[in-house]
C-alpha cells in the first residue's frame, strides 16, 4: 500500500458532492501534485485528505493507519503538515515566533529544526525578528512552509504555494519543496501553475468534476497532447 492512499473519496459542504470518488496516493519521498480546472475539487481533495472536510465515502490511509475520522489535529500528530492557501502565518508576530508556533506539539529541543529551516530559507535568518506581515508575499510563503515543517511532518500538504508570487519567486519555492522531498518528505501539492509544478513532480493528478481525469508521471502528463490541450494551454 502507498505510504498516502485515499481512495474513493465523495464527499463536500453540505449540499452536492464535489468529490465524485477521486483517489490520490502518495509515496515516500515523492512529489504529488494536482492539477485542474476551477472548480475541479483540487483543494477540496487536498482538505479532504487532511480531515478539513468529512467523506461520504472513502478513506484515507496514511503510514499504513487508517485516519478516515481522526480530526486535522491528530492527522499533524500523526505526521502530516498542512499548509493552506491563504491566512497561513501569524502576521503580528516575528518570523522566529512563528516558526516557534509550528513546534507546539514538540517536547524536544525545536532550536536545530530552525535552524535548518533557516538553512532552506536564508532570508528567513536574516529577517527572523522582523514580523511576518511585513514580508513580501513570497517570504510569507517561506515562513507558512517553515512552520509547517516545525513538526516535522511525514507529508507535506502545500495548497497553492505559489499563488500571487513572481515567476522568480515561484520557481526558487520549488526549487526549496524539491530539497524538502529530497530529505525524505513526501509532497502532496494542488498548483494553479501547472505546467510548472508538473515539471517537478513525480506523479500529477488532473481532476475534473471532482474525479480523476488522467493520472500520470509529471512527464507523462506533459507529454500527453489532449493534457497539454485542455489543461495546459497548447
Amino acid at each position: 500500500m502507498s505510504f498516502l492512499c485515499a481512495t474513493r473519496m465523495r464527499g463536500g459542504y453540505g449540499g452536492a458532492d464535489i468529490l465524485q470518488g477521486c483517489d490520490i496516493t502518495v509515496e515516500k519521498g515523492e512529489i504529488a501534485v494536482i492539477v485542474g480546472p476551477n472548480g475541479a475539487g483540487k483543494s477540496t481533495a487536498m482538505k479532504a485528505v487532511f480531515g478539513m472536510m468529512s467523506l461520504r465515502e472513502g478513506s484515507v490511509v496514511f503510514d499504513g493507519e487508517d485516519i478516515t475520522k481522526l480530526s486535522p489535529q491528530d492527522r499533524v500528530a500523526k505526521g502530516m503538515g498542512f499548509v493552506p492557501q491563504t491566512n497561513n502565518i501569524f502576521g503580528t508576530m516575528s518570523v522566529e515566533e512563528n516558526l516557534e508556533m509550528g513546534g507546539f506539539l514538540r517536547r524536544d529541543d525545536i532550536s536545530v529544526t530552525i535552524e535548518q529551516i533557516y538553512d532552506l530559507f536564508p532570508i528567513l535568518r536574516e529577517k527572523r525578528a522582523q514580523a511576518a506581515g511585513e514580508l513580501s508575499g513570497g517570504q510569507r510563503q517561506q515562513v507558512a512552509v517553515g512552520r509547517a515543517l516545525m513538526t516535522q511532518p511525514k507529508l507535506l500538504l502545500l495548497d497553492e504555494p505559489t499563488a500571487g508570487v513572481s515567476p522568480i519567486v515561484m520557481d526558487e519555492l520549488f526549487d526549496r519543496i524539491i530539497e524538502v522531498a529530497r530529505s525524505g518528505v513526501s509532497i502532496l501539492m494542488v498548483e494553479q501553475n501547472a505546467r510548472q509544478a508538473l515539471e517537478i513532480a513525480d506523479k500529477g493528478y488532473v481532476l475534473v468534476q471532482g474525479g480523476n481525469a488522467y493520472t500520470d508521471t509529471g512527464a507523462a502528463l506533459l507529454a500527453n497532447p489532449e493534457v497539454r490541450r485542455t489543461f495546459l494551454g497548447g
